[in-house]
């Protein structure tokens, strides 16, 4: 899906949003929010949306949302006039493969249900790692393929209508794996029945730059991989 499609299907679904698909999502939002509140507080949303997550963050912290949508933007910011979300210090319209910030900008970068939307999701995913600091955490949160069983099936024939759907049905989780720059903290399937996944990456450290042991989780990867919450 190229970014003029991204646009314009979120241009659609901007007025029902939250009612619709914001529903189905919201047990991964707050999942990933509660985990960004206890890792932060400099926080980079990529793919902001309405803002349904923000009012979830906490006080203290300070959020950054970016979007493609302009329509998706001004849902969000009514958001921040109407609950006075402090914790919000600016929402931007930006292009998520090329961000304009500098490296190693904030403790946690965040990208909830949008990286089986963008074009290009390992650079997407690339660039959150660029600007998260090193030791910092990657949260992802979003639908993956199957790779067996009727939903499997039934992913594989969704796939082509992924520009009226406004996401890829068959997207495969190794394509946001395989960023060099960071490795798996935290795997968790999310309701509902375990259609979401809940991804915590850590930014590995630049060399000769010590950080704290396995700051982004409190469990071995093997303990977590496969449970749901």
């Amino acid at each position: 899906m190229d970014l003029e499609a991204v646009k314009t299907s979120y241009a659609r679904w901007a007025p029902v949003y939250d009612v619709t698909f914001g529903k189905l999502t919201s047990a991964g939002r707050r999942r990933a929010v509660e985990y960004l509140n206890s890792h932060g507080p400099k926080v980079l949303e990529v793919g902001v949306g309405t803002g349904l997550s923000l009012r979830h963050y906490a006080r203290d912290m300070a959020v950054t949302g970016i979007d493609a949508s302009e329509e998706m933007l001004e849902k969000a910011r009514c958001k921040v006039r109407e609950h006075d979300l402090s914790q919000v210090e600016a929402l931007r319209a930006m292009d998520a493969r090329a961000m304009d910030f500098p490296d190693n900008s904030f403790d946690c970068v965040a990208a909830m249900h949008i990286v089986s939307v963008v074009p290009d999701p390992e650079t997407v995913v690339a660039e959150m790692a660029r600007v998260c600091k090193p030791g910092g955490c990657v949260v992802i949160v979003n639908h993956f393929a199957r790779e067996k069983g009727l939903l499997a099936m039934a992913e594989k024939v969704s796939a082509p209508f992924a520009n009226l759907l406004g996401w890829h049905s068959d997207f495969d989780i190794n394509r946001v794996l395989g960023e060099p720059s960071l490795k798996l903290a935290e795997r968790r399937n999310l309701p509902p029945s375990g259609m979401m996944t809940f991804l915590a990456l850590q930014k590995q450290p630049l060399a000769g730059h010590r950080t704290p042991d396995r700051p982004c989780c409190s469990k071995t990867d093997a303990e977590l991989v496969g449970e749901e919450i």
